[in-house]
């Protein structure tokens, strides 16, 4: 096994051993590409994808949502960030309410995964009306059936630097790693904008793995050709 594979290995061992532990959060807020870079930034999110959620049109697609919302579905260790916290983050980056939108391809949605989590939505929501002084007409509804989206649609940002992806083929050899990578979720938001190189490394610095896997990945992001 050469040090690539085993950097991955060791990551995604991690990953697997803390899955009990982690939640899940699935918004729609306009265009997925953006939240998903967003969310992906933040330490404490785990993995990000994004997808169609909450209408009736079967097996839907990007190009045929039908009644379908974009929304980004994420993972998330809450002893590092809490549910309330994405919340804030969600309903601050947005304008949540329906006259902005037409159709429900971009509408503010919130699904809730637990009961849980529908009582802290009324909590911030609250919260966020005192700020914004006016009502939030996010819609919230029970989770629903997620379905992924296309893979061109998954990190998009980074996806728009090949020369990046062609050094990261050597962690990440398939989509479906690149897609479930938190490494990849820091660059998607980090070429987006969000966070920069110092606050990507000292996220890296917190990660549950090996020194020496922290290294290779630091190393492997300052030498990240844009």
């Amino acid at each position: 096994m050469d040090f690539q594979q085993m950097v991955i290995r060791s990551i995604e061992e991690d990953i697997r051993q803390n899955d009990q532990r982690l939640e899940l959060a699935t918004f729609g807020m306009g265009c997925f590409w953006g939240p998903e870079a967003r969310f992906g930034s933040m330490s404490g999110v785990v993995r990000t994808c994004v997808g169609f959620t909450g209408g009736t049109t079967p097996t839907p697609t990007y190009r045929k949502m039908g009644d379908h919302t974009e929304t980004v579905q994420i993972s998330f260790d809450p002893r590092v960030i809490s549910y309330e916290a994405i919340l804030r983050e969600f309903w601050q980056n947005h304008y949540p309410n329906r006259d902005n939108y037409k159709g429900r391809q971009y509408i503010s949605l919130v699904h809730y995964h637990t009961e849980q989590q529908r009582k802290t939505i009324e909590n911030i929501q609250k919260e966020m009306e005192m700020q914004l002084r006016e009502p939030i007409e996010t819609e919230i509804a029970p989770v629903s059936e997620f379905t992924l989206a296309e893979e061109r649609h998954q990190k998009y940002y980074l996806k728009r630097y090949p020369k990046a992806l062609e050094q990261l083929a050597e962690l990440y050899p398939n989509n479906a790693l690149l897609k479930d990578s938190t490494f990849a979720a820091r660059l998607n938001g980090f070429v987006k904008g969000f966070g920069t190189k110092g606050s990507v490394r000292e996220d890296i610095a917190q990660w549950s793995i090996g020194v020496a896997e922290k290294e290779r990945l630091t190393d492997l992001f300052l030498k990240l050709k844009w």
